[in-house]
């Protein structure tokens, strides 16, 4: 009875500490300021009819100066898992979340496509972060190419 009561201890006290390091990382993460909710699909497939829910994660990107790190929600890891440099980026649609996507994503998010580097992806935020985005696409130092559909 003691050891079951002890092991059942340890197991609350490991899933507290687990989500107390997630809203630390998060927090970290925030520290800095500039961030906001962004879901992400990379390596697209091109030409696809009608896209699907699947291949979208959840994450948080941070500008940092001239890129912009994306960060998995669900991840212990401290570095970002995508960086995308604003000079490498190139939009080229804008939609709203089509089919098995509207459960897949945040109610109010905007997909928006992106090339990087020959990589087609996209990335799926709110309005007020999608002008924030485009914003600082368009605010690329001079001598950049810029290129905003």
């Amino acid at each position: 009875m003691v050891l079951a009561l002890v092991l059942s201890g340890a197991v609350v006290a490991l899933v507290l500490l687990g989500l107390f390091v997630f809203g630390l990382r998060r927090r970290l993460i925030q520290r800095s300021g500039g961030t906001f909710d962004c879901s992400l699909r990379w390596d697209v497939p091109e030409g696809e009819p009608e896209p699907s829910g699947k291949g979208w994660i959840y994450g948080v990107a941070r500008y940092s100066g001239d890129r912009i790190e994306w960060f998995r929600v669900f991840s212990y890891a401290p570095r970002p898992r995508r960086v995308l440099e604003r000079s490498a980026i190139e939009v080229v649609a804008r939609r709203t979340p089509q089919g098995e996507e509207e459960l897949a994503l945040l109610s109010d998010a905007v997909v928006l496509g992106c090339t990087h580097r020959d990589t087609r992806l996209e990335l799926a935020m709110s309005e007020d972060a999608l002008t924030g985005f485009l914003a600082w696409l368009e605010a690329a130092p001079p001598g950049q190419r810029v290129n905003v559909a």
